[in-house]
């Protein structure tokens, strides 16, 4: 998926969060959009690699892309680092759940993730869009539905 529709499921990802919770909406929402685009820390042409270029080459030539920053350990380890830096429960839930939208939303490609890396199994969903592609487009407008839906009253 393109960087706008994992921004968008971020939100998406947050706003119904933010309905089953009662946490920050402004605060939450603000790490789940960069929770959203941290999983592609490891390609130097998305938004997150374009902005530290040196770390996304550095986690790309480790890892390759769709490996461990696209996997339930990277969640884990994105735990464990904010749980160590006492960050408040809303920035935690945000990255957490951000980083999950994108997964799952990578996990709808044609390529799909290394969910458990280190193993190599490849999960994607049974219904596959192309990156970039118009059912991509399709995606990205019920996202926003969503959104709109559960972002009502929410500020």
């Amino acid at each position: 998926m393109t960087g706008k529709t994992h921004i968008i499921g971020g939100v998406a990802a947050c706003v119904v969060t933010i309905r089953f919770t009662g946490f920050d909406p402004l605060l939450l929402t603000t790490a789940g959009i960069f929770g959203s685009l941290l999983p592609d820390i490891c390609h130097s042409g998305s938004k997150i690699g374009r902005k530290v270029p040196l770390l996304s080459n550095i986690v790309s030539a480790l890892f390759g892309h769709r490996t461990f920053t696209h996997s339930l350990l990277f969640l884990l380890l994105i735990q464990t680092l904010v749980s160590l830096a006492r960050l408040p429960d809303e920035i935690t839930a945000g990255l957490l759940v951000g980083a999950a939208s994108h997964l799952l939303l990578d996990a709808a490609t044609k390529n799909g993730i290394k969910l458990l890396y280190p193993l190599q199994m490849t999960f994607r969903l049974p219904l596959t869009v192309r990156t970039g592609g118009p059912a991509e487009n399709g995606v990205l407008a019920v996202l926003v539905l969503v959104v709109v839906y559960f972002g009502q009253g929410i500020m």
